[in-house]
């Protein structure tokens, strides 16, 4: 199983990097003022009554790039640097956020997807780990366990490869909006641009990185 935890570590320091980048420059763009001077807040309700979404609330939420749209109560929830902050990385992710609503309202079929896997996904995240600990102690005596526990991460793969076209449409949206509304235009743009990529680049390493894992449980299972 030496391969197992190469795989592991190789992806957990990509994605540490990968985090560390995007936290640098969510602060690189919040030292930078939106010249329109609007919050995150409102740019957020400025995106939602431009496409109808005035019933779409808008909260603040704990924590740092705690940002996201919940579709089971319509909320717009933002973390209190991008609520109340005045800077690009907060337009740009207020935007972004905002474009999830717009996805739910037009019945974007991938975000419908991923939502009715959400109950499925966290099932088999929780069980996964603990079918994992035991398929390594009783692997020589019930082989079976890692075709359980293959399926199980066949199943978060699944969701996480949904959630990338989600993510990326949601900030092209973002993007298009803050653009055609001159809220963000040059450097701001290409600022606003930059940010959302490597928020983007977040969940890329993280769908690699379950797809790896899943390939190397179902080869191992295959051959046992």
């Amino acid at each position: 199983m030496s391969l197992f935890y190469i795989i592991t570590i190789l992806f957990s320091v990509v994605g540490m990097i990968v985090s560390n980048v995007l936290k640098s420059k969510f602060k690189k763009y919040s030292r930078i003022p939106l010249q329109a001077g609007m919050s995150g807040a409102e740019v957020a309700r400025n995106m939602l009554s431009y496409y109808g979404l005035s019933d779409v609330k808008i909260q603040m939420a704990k924590g740092m790039l705690t940002d996201h749209y919940n579709p089971l109560n319509r909320t717009v929830n933002l973390s209190e640097q991008v609520y109340m902050g005045r800077n690009i990385a907060s337009a740009a992710v207020a935007a972004h956020e905002c474009g999830h609503a717009v996805q739910h309202a037009k019945h974007y079929p991938f975000l419908k997807l991923r939502s009715t896997l959400v109950p499925v996904v966290k099932f088999a995240s929780i069980i996964q780990q603990y079918l994992l600990f035991a398929a390594f102690i009783f692997f020589s005596s019930i082989p079976q366990l890692l075709v359980v526990v293959a399926i199980a991460f066949g199943i978060t793969t699944l969701f996480s490869f949904i959630t990338l076209p989600v993510e990326f449409d949601a900030s092209k949206r973002a993007l298009v909006w803050l653009k055609s509304t001159g809220i963000a235009e040059g450097k701001e743009y290409q600022g606003a641009k930059d940010a959302l990529k490597w928020a983007a680049m977040t969940y890329v390493v993280a769908a690699l990185s379950a797809l790896v894992m899943f390939l190397y449980l179902l080869s191992r299972a295959s051959r046992n």
